[in-house]
């Protein structure tokens, strides 16, 4: 899977810039040609000795064939506006994403197959798969949203870095994993419990396969290791012994405090997180959940 981005595109022209050719016997789909172009701005102000710098810059992107979730021969354009209003006075930034996706070929006046509107300072694509929309507005957290390239679907949120592998060594069979840490005002009842820690995920570009509730008995701990600011959480994968792959999640205190450094460790069996095997610090536990 790939994505091309460009600032105009000529459907007529498809199959030898993406360097394609139909299958044989396989009808050619109908597409206009046409051109578009929208405008990247900024511009500065000043209002009661209060600076303020608003951009917007908009791309365009061609997606795979085929785009995840879609038929073959079904490329999408996809424009993605980036709005940010940035005060200098460093009160911080407001800044929105928006991601709009049409029928390589269809009018981009019309409606577009899909919208992906959220709060953020930037996406991109993984993969060829799936979008990653960078949340990160007004903390050094690190938040991350996920949606599926063919539909813009939610897939999940991560507050770490998105871990991407293949499960095979023969083929290219790509999985994603991510850790949620539920805020504090989060709406699910099931995830205000003050002893839970996260929610490990592992996924496709299709679907959510697995998520894992992280607890911990001792509330103290918890309630750090799910602090941005008193608490540090990372993911990694890493190869076990018969080289069998699993996913490492680290949470430990921040200085000045001793790093008091707990690690999670799950083995992936059979394209699943294996739960029933996990290895876990004392006081800790780890349990199938579904939203």
């Amino acid at each position: 899977m790939y994505v091309i981005r460009v600032c105009a595109f000529l459907a007529a022209g498809a199959a030898a810039l993406l360097g394609q050719a139909p299958a044989p016997g396989k009808a050619k789909t109908a597409k206009k040609p046409f051109q578009a172009r929208s405008a990247s701005t900024i511009s500065y102000s000043v209002k009661d000795d209060e600076e303020t710098v608003d951009i917007t810059n908009v791309t365009y992107d061609v997606t795979g064939d085929p785009a995840p979730g879609r038929p073959p021969d079904s490329h999408l354009v996809v424009r993605t506006a980036t709005h940010s209003n940035l005060l200098l006075t460093g009160k911080g930034v407001d800044g929105t994403v928006t991601i709009e996706a049409w029928p390589l070929g269809a009018d981009l006046e019309s409606r577009p197959r899909y919208t992906v509107k959220v709060p953020g300072v930037g996406a991109q694509a993984v993969e060829g798969e799936l979008w990653l929309v960078d949340r990160n507005i007004d903390s050094d957290a690190g938040w991350w949203s996920v949606y599926k390239i063919g539909t813009g679907q939610h897939l999940l949120d991560t507050y770490v870095d998105l871990l991407r592998f293949s499960i095979l060594r023969e083929f290219l069979t790509m999985r994603y994993a991510g850790l949620d840490v539920p805020p504090d005002d989060i709406s699910d009842a099931r995830l205000k419990d003050p002893h839970i820690v996260a929610v490990l995920i592992y996924a496709s570009a299709e679907k959510v396969v697995r998520e894992a509730l992280i607890t911990c008995d001792n509330r103290e701990r918890a309630t750090i290791f799910r602090s941005s600011a008193d608490g540090t959480r990372a993911l990694a994968l890493v190869e076990r012994p018969g080289g069998q792959q699993g996913l490492r999640v680290s949470f430990s205190y921040n200085y000045p405090s001793p790093p008091n450094t707990a690690v999670v460790s799950i083995p992936i069996a059979k394209d699943d997180l294996d739960l029933a095997h996990a290895e876990l610090p004392p006081g800790f536990h780890v349990a199938a959940f579904r939203r």
